[in-house]
């Protein structure tokens, strides 16, 4: 287990990241970043859901010129992803980015490394360095093969030119579609420096598969003690991340302000819809933020015993149902009156 709060603290905007603190959620915006309605749009809806850093793509002139207004309007700190362009990573500083994510690899050579430094440096804003298995250098690639080896040494090289022009800082990012490769990675990385680490699985792929892929890889770090912010990369509405990376925190016991809703798979021995139940439930708990457990049980050998530390839970039974606080039966209901019994109990605990 390694003590997260060995790393350095760092300052995304007014969000603390690094040093012990949380583990700071991310996602990256899909709008064309120069449609300034929309990406606000989207901004607006990650913040809703969770989101507390959000990083927007600076493809062209017109997206650096947007930032202006998007770091003026956001609730969010914005971080500006920058490939190839230095004149573009430091328009993106000058019109407002609390960071900027680059690979100094492909920024250009000595001179325009060295002009996004000094700006990142007046501005006083950090930045991450981003290694991925698509964007390692040659010569590491014709040492260590596509590795984990490579990944570190590809990210320690481009962290090494920002640090000798007096960048100080800096995350750092090794990623890879395979969760083995990626999770190998960041343990060695972990061991060679100390600064705050951003967690995720690259091109992990569509909801299920990302999620799985994401929930695994990120998740194993973290229980480990590695990670001061994450971001699970799906092909999906960014807002299903957000929902993602906060259920991988949830699961790993970084959160507890949350309802959280258990429920068995049910069997042959169920006999009444606790499935349906189940889902509006875990809908309807959604927007509170408050520590809760809530169960709901197809039947009483899944009822209040395997429940008993539940604040509220239903177990059904043949021909109706158990209601139970903290495992001891307090009402029984038909199942015709069940789902607005359960409800009437579960609005008057978290309201």
């Amino acid at each position: 287990m390694t003590d997260r709060s060995k790393t350095r603290k760092i300052f995304v905007g007014g969000v603390a990241m690094g040093g012990g603190e949380s583990v700071k959620i991310q996602s990256m915006t899909t709008t064309k970043t120069a449609d300034v309605e929309k990406t606000l749009g989207q901004i607006g809806a990650l913040f809703t859901a969770g989101c507390e850093i959000v990083r927007v793509a600076v493809a062209d002139e017109a997206d650096a010129a947007a930032m202006k207004t998007l770091a003026a309007k956001s609730p969010l700190p914005i971080v500006a992803d920058i490939h190839f362009s230095p004149a573009l990573a430091v328009a993106a500083i000058e019109n407002g980015a609390s960071k900027v994510r680059i690979n100094p690899g492909n920024i250009g050579g000595e001179k325009e490394i060295k002009l996004v430094a000094d700006c990142i440096k007046a501005h006083k804003i950090p930045v991450r360095v981003g290694a991925n298995t698509g964007s390692i250098e040659s010569s590491f690639l014709a040492r260590y093969g596509r590795s984990a080896e490579a990944l570190v040494e590809s990210a320690l090289y481009n962290v090494g030119i920002l640090e000798k022009l007096g960048v100080e800082d800096i995350a750092i990012s090794v990623k890879a579609s395979s969760v083995p490769l990626t999770v190998n990675a960041y343990l060695l990385l972990a061991n060679r420096c100390n600064y705050p680490l951003h967690l995720g699985v690259t091109e992990a792929g569509t909801t299920e598969a990302g999620i799985v892929k994401s929930a695994v890889g990120i998740g194993s770090l973290l229980l480990r003690g590695l990670g001061d912010t994450i971001r699970v990369s799906l092909t999906d509405d960014p807002v299903q991340e957000v929902y993602a990376a906060e259920n991988i925190l949830r699961a790993c016991g970084l959160k507890e302000e949350y309802v959280e809703v258990i429920s068995c798979p049910t069997c042959g021995r169920c006999e009444w819809d606790g499935m349906a139940l189940a889902r509006e439930v875990t809908e309807f708990v959604k927007p509170y933020k408050k520590k809760a457990k809530i169960a709901v049980m197809g039947c009483v050998v899944n009822g209040p015993g395997e429940a008993k530390d539940a604040d509220l839970g239903i177990a059904g039974g043949k021909g109706g149902c158990l209601l139970f606080k903290k495992g001891e039966p307090f009402k029984k209901v038909s199942l015709a009156e069940a789902r607005t019994a359960f409800f009437e109990e579960l609005k008057g605990l978290l309201e």
